[in-house]
């Protein structure tokens, strides 16, 4: 193993041993994807129960547009809140004594937002197909291109959201819950884009998870895999991710010109 490889499995194992021996650490992880398939899947039932064949498709929609989002939202949380943990336990500094480097820092933060993504998430696919009969993998093979993007979109948030800690410091920590949530609304989660007013629609069109869930609705309502929406949601991430970063590495530049890493925290 190369000394970076070390060093960010060093800062994962790190997260990792918090998780070992604390169980309300591991229910805290599948607690809020689990309850969120809860109440969304009865709402799903009731519809089925009193709109008969025409809801089915609407509630498999639904239960898939919850499902995809939690992996949108847990890996941009699974991202914030590693990074806030540093904070907490006034570790940052300490870590950058270390010969670590910002992009290893980087990397250990994304491979924790991938392990906490999916301990959050499985259960709550696997809470969809045996309560309520919906296999999220029957969306075939494209279903891993949706994770991928959904991810990349949450880890460019959270970067965005670690930038502005690093800048503002502890005034800047309730971003790290709710940016995501208020990009919802025009994500077309739950409807089309079409749904949006005429002046909303280009602000949607600009968020990859936008087109992530327009291809969700195609291959389950139309049973057609729209690649033009894949294509545009990796280039848009893309975009997103190289702003995100280039955010990242100057507000970084600052606080350690500042001393900010040292005191943050305290």
């Amino acid at each position: 193993m190369t000394p970076a490889l070390r060093r960010i499995w060093g800062l994962m194992y790190r997260h990792l041993a918090l998780y070992r021996r604390s169980w309300p650490r591991l229910l805290e992880l599948c607690y809020w994807p689990t309850l969120q398939m809860c109440i969304w899947g009865f709402t799903a039932s009731f519809l089925m129960a009193r709109m008969g064949n025409a809801a089915i498709m609407a509630g498999a929609a639904l239960l898939g547009g919850v499902l995809l989002w939690e992996v949108t939202l847990r890996s941009q949380m699974g991202m914030s809140m590693s990074f806030l943990e540093e904070i907490w336990s006034r570790n940052l500094g300490h870590i950058f004594v270390s010969p670590l480097r910002p992009i290893e820092l980087i990397a250990a933060l994304i491979g924790m937002s991938i392990i906490r993504m999916l301990l959050g998430v499985m259960p709550a696919i696997l809470l969809a197909w045996a309560f309520y009969a919906f296999n999220l993998f029957l969306l075939g093979p494209v279903l891993v291109l949706f994770f991928v993007n959904l991810m990349m979109f949450g880890w460019s948030v959270a970067l965005g959201v670690v930038s502005l800690i690093l800048r503002h410091g502890a005034g800047a920590e309730a971003l790290a819950w709710g940016v995501l949530f208020g990009m919802a609304p025009f994500s077309a989660v739950f409807y089309p884009v079409s749904v949006l007013p005429a002046t909303l629609r280009p602000f949607a069109l600009a968020l990859p998870t936008s087109h992530v869930f327009e291809g969700m609705r195609g291959i389950l309502l139309n049973g057609v895999v729209r690649w033009d929406h894949l294509a545009a949601a990796s280039a848009l991430n893309l975009i997103w991710l190289g702003a995100a970063a280039l955010l990242f590495a100057r507000q970084f530049h600052h606080a350690r010109v500042c001393g900010a890493l040292v005191s943050m925290g305290e």
